[in-house]
């Protein structure tokens, strides 16, 4: 099969990667994670860093099938629907997405406003299901544990695309403390991930690189065998899972997390509008 072509964009604010994955110049396309860009303090929203991924697709005369979504981020939101509105394509995250969407509509009460059912996706994918992106074949990997949502896109089966459920081998593991989360499903996550061909390209969806390394998107599923500080080869179940809880313990809540799963549980889109054309987030009080 042949290597997917993958075009890497990075928002610096977020420290989130996002991509373009595509089968061959003129071809065809999925994007994988895009982020709309938020000024927490103004509650105002933008398109630039979407932009740059529509750039791109036109630059290489690509048509879009997808908008891919890996789980409902607590850290950005999606923009989803700016990319589906510029060059069409189908909106698409795991079918767990419906247990993500119950926990968090009670969280911020919105039993009338959301339906916990998904039909706010175009798509729902089922472990194990496959797709094309052109000449490009893909399969879901569904890899809970930092969300019961999480999954991961396996393509041409040279590729992986694994959200936040690995990290570069010299930062570890996503965290599990949220709602639904749980460090021993994501150790079994990480295992079925690493059972993939060594010489497997792995593309993390964050990096937070310590001082003196520039950001990284790219490892293998070999370097994260041998090198990984929190599930390299030789660290079992039970060392992982008290290091993991041990580890969330100390971390702190994500600075975007209330805006972020409000908008993402949505497929990326903004609540209605009031009479007035004002849109509202909420901020629930001691729940998180």
């Amino acid at each position: 099969m042949n290597q997917p072509c993958v075009r890497a964009f990075l928002d610096q604010d977020s420290e989130t990667f996002s991509y373009v994955l595509y089968d061959q110049p003129g071809g065809r396309a999925a994007v994988i994670d895009p982020v709309l860009d938020f000024n927490y303090h103004s509650g105002r929203t933008g398109t630039a860093t979407a932009q740059r991924l529509v750039d791109f697709i036109g630059e290489q005369r690509l048509t879009l099938d997808w908008i891919l979504e890996t789980h409902a981020h607590a850290d950005h939101l999606s923009a989803a629907p700016f990319i589906q509105q510029q060059l069409g394509g189908r909106i698409a995250i795991g079918e767990h997405i419906r247990e993500v969407q119950g926990i968090f509509q009670k969280v911020f009460g919105l039993e009338k406003e959301l339906l916990s059912d998904g039909s706010q996706f175009d798509h729902l994918f089922a472990d194990g299901e496959q797709f094309a992106v052109g000449e490009l074949s893909a399969r879901v990997m569904h890899v809970p544990g930092h969300t019961p949502a999480d999954i991961a896109y396996v393509v041409n089966e040279r590729t992986v695309f694994v959200g936040d459920t690995l990290f570069m081998p010299d930062l570890g593991t996503a965290r599990c403390d949220f709602p639904g989360g749980s460090a021993e499903r994501l150790y079994q996550s990480v295992q079925r991930l690493l059972a993939l061909p060594e010489s497997t390209d792995i593309y993390v969806c964050h990096d937070y690189p310590p001082k003196g390394r520039e950001h990284a998107c790219r490892t293998t599923v070999a370097e994260q065998k041998q090198g990984n500080i929190h599930v390299r080869d030789g660290v079992g179940q039970a060392a992982f899972v008290t290091m993991r809880t041990e580890r969330d313990a100390t971390l702190a809540v994500p600075r975007l997390i209330l805006p972020s799963i409000q908008v993402n549980i949505r497929a990326g889109r903004l609540p209605d509008p009031d009479e007035q054309g004002r849109r509202y987030l909420k901020v629930p009080l001691d729940s998180l």
